[in-house]
């Protein structure tokens, strides 16, 4: 092992040493100057495009392209453009006696050659999987250690000579505890070998990771994403890759590390927001909202729709000038089983009953004239009176709002869907008749004068993916993934129906009332039923201490998880009893301050407001959750609101408000117990959940 200007093995060693370092940053040097060149090449060719492009066509998509690559070559100066090398000997033919640096991008000089290899590139994977059993060809394995953008020291491992430092490794050590404020950074330095299998899945494999707390299964989604994107470039730029997240908090906290990674085009969205076909102006009282969330209810809004298709009572005429045409009940009967048995959207289903009738009456206009009709002779036949009158009373034209409206508004059409589904009990729930009508979506006489809920949002889109197919992406990471109720889970497997997922979640940390139980059942909703269950337990960023605290509450959450399990030995944990909460909280947060790092204060969501107003007093400045940005190192969060985020020093206040705050309220607090990478400090004037006694 040799760490620069850190240890030495003979006098000379020192001055070599020096030399080294001065020579990696030479070309660190070199190769942000390359990139410079690199996107000042794209900027031009951005600038020109319309000049050498053929037609508007051609310079609208060159200029779209080139755009794309401006902002995937921007460099931050302060992020390292390599972190890592990789020197080959003679066992690896392919690669015997080269030189890689590994960085976040590849970098080439004028000729073409590589100066940083791509993290994802084939040959970078032996910076992540090679060992001193497995040297893969590797004889050195190089570790660059980086303070603010300037390479500061280098660690080799001698992996031919069996030297392997493991997470030993002092520069592996310091990125990973490194104090942290903003957003969410990559973690391309410090990918573990069993992260690394992970990220480089193929892209048809879906994948469910059930991540302890600090495990890095966030970041394994995100590096997959980048990853998958890298290797099937243009498949996934045409179809497209979506995160799911659990709220706007947490997409704004990871929102910057594809972007770091060069990757630009990648849609990001709460479950809420991708189901957002309506408005939502009302809150639902939880048992209804559960209940609508419930599977059943796919079925109940497949048969509401089903029961809308007819059977022909007449034959169609149609007059055509001097001409009628003709089409019996036989046949028209045929054209309607037939598309029923095709099982197609409900509204791709119209539109194919009424080619099939138009073809008909094609078939017979040739017969009789004894030539083909045009274009304009069909579309005038598609809309005429007696194909839409036949339309409309054997397949008539649904909406998804008015569907569920509807359903919500008409008990015998409900007790038709629901039949032997749901309890005459549950349908007056649903419609809020046993209640009053104090159920939280408040129907109006129309869809559009409709207050609806959020969970109204999940059974509307159900019913528009009934009526039409919607677009699909080629693949899509969905985080905190154990909250998803069935309903939600269906709305997310029809964007992927054709497309791979990378599901990640830890079911001790469920809290939604539907939270779930056994990844199977989530997988079968997402309609990825052989989907690979691989668990994470072992973590790198929260503190033993802290695990071992947190894990006090494991046998009474009623989940089937291994124990978290931390290699950090650092960090703290301070769990006292104060008589006053304002105060110790302030006296805390200043405590914190004077360590580098960000500081969270989690609370009950009804505190929040008292806390924030005490350390605005105190001279404290704050921040929400939503300011990611923000420069302010205290932020205030509700603890509803913390799930995925993470903060260097963490301090809880009063866990047993916490808890009592909803039913789940023990998962809750093993959710913001984990949020502390350094530091851990429990305030409580009650007494603590018996759990953690």
């Amino acid at each position: 092992m040799t760490l620069a200007a850190q240890t030495s093995h003979d006098p000379a060693e020192p001055d070599a040493l020096d030399e080294e370092l001065a020579a990696e940053r030479t070309h660190l040097e070199s190769s942000r100057a390359a990139l410079r060149v690199m996107r000042e090449r794209a900027q031009a060719l951005f600038a020109t495009g319309d000049k050498v492009a053929g037609d508007a066509y051609t310079a609208e998509q060159l200029g779209r392209h080139m755009a794309r690559r401006v902002k995937e070559l921007a460099d931050d100066p302060t992020t390292p453009l390599f972190f890592g090398r990789l020197d080959f000997g003679d066992a690896d033919p392919d690669h015997a006696g080269r030189r890689y640096h590994v960085g976040r991008r590849h970098v080439t000089d004028e000729a073409g050659e590589p100066m940083v290899l791509d993290w994802r590139a084939p040959v970078s994977r032996s910076f992540y999987r090679a060992s001193a059993r497995d040297p893969q060809g590797v004889a050195v394995r190089r570790r660059f250690g980086f303070s603010a953008g300037v390479l500061t020291s280098f660690e080799d491992e001698r992996l031919d000579r069996g030297e392997e430092l493991g997470t030993a490794s002092r520069i592996l050590t310091a990125e990973i505890e490194r104090p942290r404020v903003g957003p969410m950074r990559d973690i391309v330095a410090t990918i573990q070998p069993e992260q690394d299998e992970l990220v480089r899945a193929d892209l048809a494999d879906s994948i469910c990771v059930q991540g302890a707390p600090g495990t890095g299964k966030t970041a394994v989604g995100l590096h997959r994403a980048a990853y998958l994107l890298y290797v099937h470039r243009e498949r996934l730029r045409r179809a497209g890759v979506l995160i799911v997240g659990p709220n706007r908090a947490f997409l704004s906290y990871i929102a910057a590390v594809l972007p770091a990674l060069g990757e630009v085009e990648v849609d990001q969205s709460t479950v809420e927001d991708l189901v957002a076909g309506v408005p939502v102006r009302a809150v639902e009282d939880p048992g209804t909202a559960a209940l609508k969330h419930d599977v059943r209810m796919a079925e109940v809004l497949r048969r509401a729709v089903e029961v809308h298709i007819g059977e022909p009572t007449e034959p169609i005429m149609v007059s055509d000038g001097s001409f009628r045409w003709r089409i019996g009940l036989d046949p028209l009967h045929r054209v309607v089983e037939e598309t029923r048995r095709e099982g197609l959207p409900y509204g791709t289903g119209r539109e194919r009953v009424r080619a099939r009738v138009v073809s008909l009456l094609q078939r017979q206009a040739e017969a009789r004239r004894a030539e083909s009709p045009g274009d304009a002779w069909l579309r005038r036949m598609a809309k005429s009176r007696p194909v839409t009158a036949f339309l409309d009373a054997v397949w008539p034209a649904l909406t998804p709002e008015g569907l569920v409206h509807t359903l919500l508004s008409d008990p015998a059409v409900l007790a038709t869907a629901a039949d032997g589904l749901l309890s005459p009990e549950e349908q007056a729930l649903l419609q809020g008749r046993s209640t009053g009508g104090a159920t939280g979506t408040k129907l109006g006489r129309t869809p559009k004068a409709t207050r609806w809920t959020a969970a109204d949002a999940v059974l509307i889109d159900e019913a528009s993916g009934l009526l039409e197919r919607p677009a699909g992406y080629g693949h899509v990471v969905v985080d905190e993934a154990q909250d998803l109720s069935p309903m939600q889970c269906r709305a997310i497997a029809r964007r992927s129906e054709h497309g791979s997922i990378t599901l990640l979640g830890d079911l001790a940390q469920g809290t939604a009332p539907w939270a779930a139980t056994d990844w199977r059942e989530t997988l079968a909703h997402l309609g990825k039923p052989d989907a690979a269950v691989v668990p994470l337990t072992v973590g790198f960023r929260v503190p033993a201490a802290v695990v071992a605290f947190a894990n006090r509450l494991l046998p009474a959450l009623a989940v089937d998880v291994p124990p978290a399990e931390s290699l950090r030995r650092d960090g703290g944990l301070d769990v006292r009893t104060v008589t006053d909460l304002t105060t110790a909280t302030v006296a805390e947060v200043r405590a914190a301050l004077a360590h580098d790092g960000s500081v969270g204060v989690i609370a009950a969501d009804d505190a929040v407001d008292g806390l924030r107003a005490a350390l605005a007093a105190a001279g404290v400045p704050t921040a929400t959750a939503d300011d990611v940005g923000a420069a302010e190192r205290v932020t205030v969060v509700p603890a509803t609101l913390v799930k995925g985020l993470e903060y260097d020093h963490v301090v809880v206040v009063e866990p047993a408000a916490i808890v009592a705050a909803e039913p789940r309220g023990l998962h809750r607090l093993y959710v913001v117990l984990t949020r502390a990478v350094s530091r851990l400090a429990v305030l409580h004037t009650a007494p603590l959940p018996a759990p953690l006694g």
